[in-house]
């Protein structure tokens, strides 16, 4: 049926392979990891929306052969990774949404021995709306009903999103 039909993922692994994305967010570790980095990236869409693709190293089960893990990833408020990211504040949440509708709620990333990808669609914020915000990767999963942000455990990494040059 969608054989021959354009599809958005066509245009998604475009912008992936090819173009460069608009904003950006360096990820360092926190004092607890230092060895934890990586880049989340967001592209514009043509379809109203936001392409975020995440890359993620080091991260807690590193030195664990075969270890899979979840670990939670948002937006949060501010951009001052300063002080062990202890000034991100809360979730990016203009709607005032229950969690995890809130738009800082992203999707987890699964780390394999410390390794983690990916990539997903989101229309919930704009990158106007994130910009000088921050990415947080957090020590564990998130569970996806605690209140307010998911009990998903300590900053571990931190990244500021500024637009890309």
């Amino acid at each position: 049926m969608y054989r021959n039909q354009i599809t958005p993922r066509i245009n998604f692994i475009q912008l992936l392979s090819y173009e460069r994305p608009d904003a950006v967010a360096w990820i360092n570790g926190s004092a607890e990891y230092p060895r934890l980095s990586g880049l989340v990236k967001f592209y514009q869409t043509s379809y109203d929306g936001i392409l975020v693709e995440a890359e993620v190293f080091s991260l807690p089960n590193i030195d664990q052969q075969g270890a899979s893990n979840f670990y939670a990833m948002h937006i949060h408020e501010s951009g001052d990774c300063t002080d062990n990211f202890q000034h991100t504040g809360n979730h990016y949440n203009p709607g005032q949404a229950p969690h995890p509708d809130h738009a800082g709620d992203l999707l987890p990333l699964m780390g394999n021995q410390g390794y983690a990808w990916s990539a997903f669609y989101d229309k919930r914020f704009t990158l106007d709306e994130i910009i000088g915000r921050s990415v947080i990767i957090h020590s564990g999963r998130d569970d996806f009903s605690s209140q307010p942000s998911g009990d998903s455990g300590t900053k571990i990494g931190c990244g500021t999103i500024k637009r890309a040059l």
